[in-house]
């Protein structure tokens, strides 16, 4: 058994166990494998261990995997900034967008999605801890920006992606993923109807499960240690 697939079963057990622990059942949850930085091929060797949803945060890195790899039926998230000069070829080529981040990309996506595909389906992201670094609309400000996004043509608002401040800490994480919880549940309760919790990573992602994520984005713990040029 190769690395990559000894390590994707392995995640699966955790995140059984996980849901488990959280009295949830593990077939609510969607692993999507984080391939930045790793090539075409260790992505083809993820799809031999039986992953099939994959996500990007590189528009350029990306397609030029899905070119490598058009052979296989992979599902591509879009999950990292996006600029607005990026927008077009985004639109263009992934069925679904995480990083959502201002009510302009969401606009220029929709008028970008080409009419023989169906609606993107798309995350607001949620600035859940206030960092300055960090991408993502305030709590605050989301109940609006949700609302405005969700009566754009040629999208489907899904639900809320975060990625909270690192702590080694499980009780600060699931306090930061309860919230973006709770955001989702009081949008719902104004008449949005969003099913999507994109939460938790390598390092979190069993607090994120307890806290109801319905999607995960694991890199590390499936293709290992990154090195950056």
């Amino acid at each position: 058994m190769t690395t990559i697939a000894s390590n994707l079963q392995a995640m699966r057990a955790a995140i059984h166990e996980a849901a488990h622990a959280a009295g949830r059942e593990d077939t609510n949850i969607t692993l999507l494998a984080v391939s930045k930085n790793f090539p075409a091929e260790a992505v083809r060797s993820a799809y031999h261990a039986g992953q099939h949803f994959f996500a990007e945060n590189y528009l350029q890195e990306a397609l030029d995997k899905m070119s490598a790899l058009h052979d296989l039926p992979l599902e591509w998230h879009f999950i990292g900034p996006i600029q607005s000069n990026k927008t077009r070829a985004i639109a263009e080529n992934f069925p679904w967008v995480h990083s959502v981040d201002r009510l302009k990309v969401a606009e220029r996506l929709s008028a970008q999605r080409p009419e023989h595909l169906p609606a993107l389906q798309v995350c607001l992201q949620v600035n859940i801890s206030d960092e300055d670094t960090k991408s993502g609309v305030s709590i605050a400000e989301a109940p609006l920006v949700a609302a405005q996004i969700a009566r754009l043509p040629r999208l489907k608002l899904r639900g809320l992606m975060a990625v909270p401040a690192p702590t080694d800490d499980i009780h600060t994480q699931r306090g930061a993923f309860a919230t973006l919880r709770e955001l989702l549940q009081n949008l719902n309760q104004q008449g949005l109807q969003l099913d999507t919790l994109s939460m938790g990573m390598s390092q979190d992602f069993a607090a994120a499960i307890m806290e109801g994520a319905t999607m995960i984005r694991i890199g590390t713990a499936i293709f290992g240690n990154r090195t950056y040029s």
